[in-house]
Parts: structure tokens; sequence; C-alpha cells
């Protein structure tokens, strides 16, 4: 029977461009299911779009010198471009800033509000005295409050996943300016999460997620409560209340409603309005959400939340496919650091389906996992150009020179011909069953267990031997047989190569025009005549692996010297009673050198004018005894002495810090003794 199947992937922000972590976690496993579900006959629409609103776009735009809808529009138009080259088939790509999206958040915010699921409270927020602004979440740092992780960021910590409030984090500063922030009252929204926890523990129990989803989303169950809506931003949807100026959407409430004014922005271009509303309104439609795992707070709780505080009866997620992180030869992908592929440079050498297979085949479905050069030769050179471009290229070029490129007509079969029949047949149910329940690694190996499977029943048959016996003949059908077959279930991963085979098989009309069991039930007349075949794949070479390895350490290099150096945090305030209790001197150094037994530690000896002192300083690892000879340096004089391995520091010379680097802080004109203040 026919389905109607919504497929949508989580918004990519359009703060910067995507790398191939986003394209194995959300795109590809959504593409790959939807080119299946397709090819069974099924009714498929898939929706993303850019998520253009927040703080993370305020954030890049400044840093670029640009305004956030300049940012939004060039990296919307960058990330689209992106799609495009791995050929990701999105039915409608939209954005957040059409006009469809806004009155539909107001919309949500409306009913919920009216429905008595949202109330607004004083709260206290952060506030930047230097930056002049209640801060929003992304320009918050802190130590999150779950694992300890001293750069987590306002409402979500990078490295264990946590999600909370920014007024839970420890030791709170600004991201701009390193500043320390204070509490402040300030109005803002609250959804009432808490008032839906019955219903969805009934949704998660009637639902057969993954393993992770289930487990991730049932542990935020159990602490659902009351999160704010509303920022104080510039740049966002506003609240629809006249005492809520200047007040924004927190982007994580207004994003997946996206997915629903994405749909209603295609039907416009189909020029049905009301064409959305079969997928969004009808029960019947099977709702398949693809993200990766830091998404799954929202996708799992909180949007079904929203959805169920409405006055439509919108449709809430049947399947939520989420996976794990995708990591770089060892490390996260990062383009601070240059840790990150070229993709200009990526499709000049190489085709864009060596870089689907690869990430298939290495899918992070239920752990993390990762990308790395000599993987990435291995299976193109061991699978893609081995097994499934050798099968390929063998039958047909044999065809080609031994029997006129013609489909050679089939004996009655022996055993081992029924064996491999049996053994197709065996692979193409399994592969189905891997697209249906988004197994993407498996059905990438199956693929190649069919294409050994065909290269090992060729040399099993040796047709080289007696090329004119209707056994050779039979054994060639058979493996164009295979072959065909091969080409629809590998169309899902490797669209463009299965649609090259199709053509190579001297077919006119394009696969991707059939369906699933008219491709596999397909049968080449006898007699057709076969088109000239073509290389399919190329071998990597070494030296090409090993370039992309020292580009990679070049880039890593030249971003880290360019890399802003960390910034330490602004201490506690403190009044000038404070400063004038230091009694800070011009120190002229007159002798130094290096205290036995300390790596780090120098001995000077400095003249303060009025008396000389023996300091102790921690600058080895920055400056040779013989250089600071004659340096006129600040020092603290009133510091109470301190014995280091055995010898008695009688003040403190000041410096600068900053990442790597280190700087006594000199004057040069004034004498020995001069009071600074």
């Amino acid at each position: 029977m026919k389905k109607r199947i919504l497929i949508t992937s989580a918004l990519p922000y359009a703060n910067g461009p995507l790398h191939f972590g986003h394209i194995a976690g959300a795109y590809l496993p959504a593409d790959c299911y939807a080119r299946f579900e397709r090819l069974k006959g099924h009714e498929v629409l898939f929706i993303s779009g850019s998520d253009e609103y927040g703080v993370a776009i305020t954030l890049s735009a400044e840093l670029a010198n640009r305004t956030p809808q300049e940012q939004a529009d060039h990296f919307h138009q960058v990330n689209q471009e992106i799609f495009e080259k791995f050929s990701i088939s999105f039915d409608h790509f939209s954005r957040t800033t059409t006009p469809e999206h806004a009155p539909l958040v107001q919309q949500f915010f409306n009913d919920l509000l009216a429905n008595g699921y949202i109330e607004a409270r004083m709260s206290e927020q952060f506030y930047s005295e230097s930056d002049r602004r209640f801060l929003a979440d992304r320009y918050i740092v802190g130590t999150c409050p779950k694992c300890g992780f001293e750069e987590a960021r306002g409402d979500e910590c990078q490295k264990c996943g946590a999600s909370y409030e920014s007024t839970e984090l420890k030791q709170p500063r600004s991201k701009l300016s390193g500043a320390t922030l204070t509490l402040k009252e300030t109005e803002h929204w609250f959804l009432l999460f808490g008032r839906f926890k019955e219903e969805l523990e009934k949704l998660l129990n009637a639902r057969l997620w993954k393993s992770n989803v289930t487990h991730f989303a049932r542990s935020y169950i159990e602490s659902l409560h009351e999160r704010a809506i509303t920022r104080d931003l510039e740049w966002g949807i506003p609240v629809p209340l006249d005492k809520a100026k200047n007040k924004v959407f927190y982007v994580w409430f207004d994003a997946p409603i996206g997915y629903i004014s994405a749909t209603q922005a295609w039907a416009k271009q189909q020029k049905e309005a009301n064409a959305w509303k079969k997928y969004w309104l009808d029960p019947q439609t099977h709702y398949v959400q693809f993200m990766g795992k830091d998404n799954v707070p929202f996708h799992a709780m909180f949007f079904p939340a929203m959805i169920l505080g409405q006055n439509q009866p919108y449709k809430i997620v049947d399947d939520l496919v989420a996976n794990e992180f995708y990591n770089f030869e060892g490390k996260k992908f990062s383009k601070s650091e240059g840790w990150t592929i070229d993709l200009d440079n990526f499709f000049r050498h190489f085709h864009v389906d060596q870089i689907r297979y690869t990430l298939a085949a290495n899918a992070p479905e239920s752990g993390d996992s990762e990308f790395t050069w000599r993987d990435f030769q291995l299976r193109c050179n061991g699978e893609l150009l081995g097994k499934y471009g050798n099968l390929v290229n063998r039958v047909l070029v044999f065809l080609q020179n031994k029997l006129q490129a013609k489909v050679p007509k089939r004996a009655p079969l022996e055993e081992i011909d029924h064996r491999f029949l049996s053994d197709m047949q065996r692979i193409t149910l399994a592969i189905e069953e891997s697209y249906a329940t988004y197994h993407l690694r498996r059905a990438a190996q199956q693929i190649m267990e069919l294409a050994q499977l065909g290269n090992t029943y060729f040399d099993a048959k040796t047709p080289w031997k007696v090329v004119d016996s209707p056994a050779t003949q039979t054994t060639l059908s058979l493996c164009l047989e295979c072959i065909q077959k091969l080409a629809c279930i590998s169309y899902p991963i490797l669209s463009q190569t299965a649609e090259r085979v199709w053509e190579m098989l001297g077919n006119h009309q394009p696969l991707s025009h059939f369906t699933w069991n008219e491709l596999l039930e397909f049968s080449l007349e006898e007699g057709r005549q076969l088109p000239k075949p073509s290389i399919l794949f190329q071998k990597i070479e070494d030296e090409v692996i090993e370039q992309q390895i020292a580009l990679l350490q070049q880039r890593h290099e030249v971003a880290l010297k360019k890399k802003d150096p960390p910034y330490a945090p602004l201490k506690p305030m403190i009044g000038i009673e404070s400063v004038d209790q230091l009694d800070l001197r011009v120190g002229l150094i007159v002798a130094a050198e290096k205290l036995k037994k300390s790596k780090k530690l120098l001995q000077l000896e400095v003249d303060l004018g009025f008396e000389r002192r023996t300091i102790l300083s921690g600058i080895s690892g920055h400056y040779a005894p013989e250089e600071l000879i004659g340096k006129k340096v600040i020092v603290v004089a009133n510091l109470k002495p301190a014995k280091l391995m055995g010898v008695e520091s009688q003040g403190m010379v000041l410096a600068g810090s900053l990442d790597q680097a280190l700087e006594l802080a000199t004057v040069e004109g004034l004498p020995a003794g001069t009071s600074i203040s």
C-alpha cells in the first residue's frame, strides 16, 4: 500500500559552513532513506532549511562584520551549495526568514498562551556592565554545572551534552569581553513543560525509537520544568504582545516550527497552498526526523510538547533517528583550529559517491565514529573499486570483448547458479530491511556483500576457459542480473554511480523512474546491445592521501597561529581602597641566575633604590638570566616574604601572559624606587 512519508532533517544554523560530521549525522541518512522510500513507490516529502535566528547568528555576524541578515543570506547559500555537492535530494530547502515562518511561530505562542501553558515571570538574567546589555545564552560561557567543563556555553555543555538555564552555570562570564556578570531582573515568558509530563511519557512509551534516543529522552522527562522562551535581543521573531517590546523568541522555540513553515513554503511553490496540510494535519502521515544526538531533547520532548499545546492537530514525530558524533582524524571537526576538510579541494580530487559510501559504511549510528584519510582510501580502493567496480567492469568488458557486447542467452541452471540466485535474493531482502529501519552502515556492508558474491561466482564459473559454451552464457546472464540488482540496492547511497551502471546495462530511462520491485524484477532481454563500459572508480594512490594529510596539518598550524588566545576572565570587582593597599615600585634587575633544582624559577637581585631584594620569578621558560640585567621592572614591594625551595622571595615582579606568551611589565625613564600608581 502506498504510504505518505514526511522526512525532516535538523535545520542547520546559518552561521558557518557544514562539514562531514553534519552530513554523516543528519543529512546523508535522511537522504538515503528518502531515496529508498521513493523507489518503494511511496509519496515522500523531504524537508529542511536554514535556522537563521538566535545568538549564534549574531555572534558570527559580528565577527564577520556583517548584519545578521547578511550572515544568514551568505551561509544559506553556502550550505545549499554544499548539499548539492553531496547530492542531498531535498524536495524543499527553506529558511526561517521566509514570510511563512514568523506568523506561524507567533500562532504557536498565542495558542500555548491561551491554553494556559505559558506565563510571564520576572526572572534574574545575566547582565554585563561592560557590554551594557543582558546577555543571551550563547554570549555566556562558564563552568558546566553537570560535568565541570570550564568552557561550557550558556544553555548547553558541548562536552557532556547537558541542557540547563544559563543561571545554573558556575563562574559565568561574557564571551565577548571576558567580564564577570551580574544578575538583574527582567520579564520573560516561560513555557510550562511540566504540565506535559504525563502526555510525553505516553508518547515515549508508544514509540519504538533507538535505545540511545529513548534513554536520552526519558532522562529529560524526569526533570521537566518551565523554560524561558523569550530573550532580550534585536535579531529574532518578535513576541506578539504589547508589553513584550524588544523581546524575541528564543531560537529553540522558533526553529522546530520551521519544519512546518518550510512545508508551507513548499506548498506555495507547488501552487497548492493547502498541500502542506496532508503532511502535518493528517494522522496517517508517517513522520521521520533525522538529527545528531545533541538535538534529541528539543525534538523528542520540547517540540512535541509545543505541538500538544496547539489548537491544530499537528503531526508529532513517529520515528526519531538520532546519530552519534562523527569526528575527524581523532578529534572533533573545528573550523577555528583548521581541523576540517576543504570541500572545494575534496570534490576536485574525489567523486561524491566515494564520500557518501565512506560516510554510510562508517555511520555513527550506535556510537561515535570518525573519518580518516587512510580509512577513506581503504574503502574506496578495497570496496568501491575492488569489489563493486571490479564486478561491473570485468563482466561488461568480458561481454564487450568475447560476446559482441550482447545480453547472452540463459541455459538451464546448475546447482551453483540456483545457489547464486538464492543468495542474491537473500541479500536484496536484507538490505531492504536495513534501509527501512535506518541501518545505513549495515546497508553499505550488504552492498559490498552482493558485489563480492558476484565476483566469487564469476571466479568459480571460470567463463574465460570456454567462452562460447551455454554454461558461460548463463554465467554472464546471471552476472548481469547481479549487476542490475547491485545498481538498485546501491542507489540510495551511490545515486550517481548506480545511474551510470544502469545506463551501461543499455537502459535509456533513468533508474530513479522505476520502483524498487520493478528494478529487482527487471529482465534484460536476450540479444540487447550493451554500450561500451567505462571505469566507475579510479584507484586513490598513497601520495594523494599523503598530500591531503599534509594539507590538514598545514591548515591546522596556520589556524592555531591565527586563533584568538583564551583571555582570562575578569576577577571580582574591588574598591579603590584595595588598590591603594598595593605598593608598586620600579625595580632595577642587577643580577639574575637560575635557581638550582627548579625548571621555572629565576633568582633575581632587584635594586629598589632604597634597598636591594632577592625575588624569585617563574619566568625561566621565557627569559635567559643574562638578558634581564639592566631591565627596570614593576615590583609588588609590600608582599609578605615567602620561602620557595629554600630561598626567601621578598616581593613579586609583574608580568603579562596570554596563551603561551609571557612578557615582563617594564618602564624606561623612571629611577629605581619610584612609586607606581
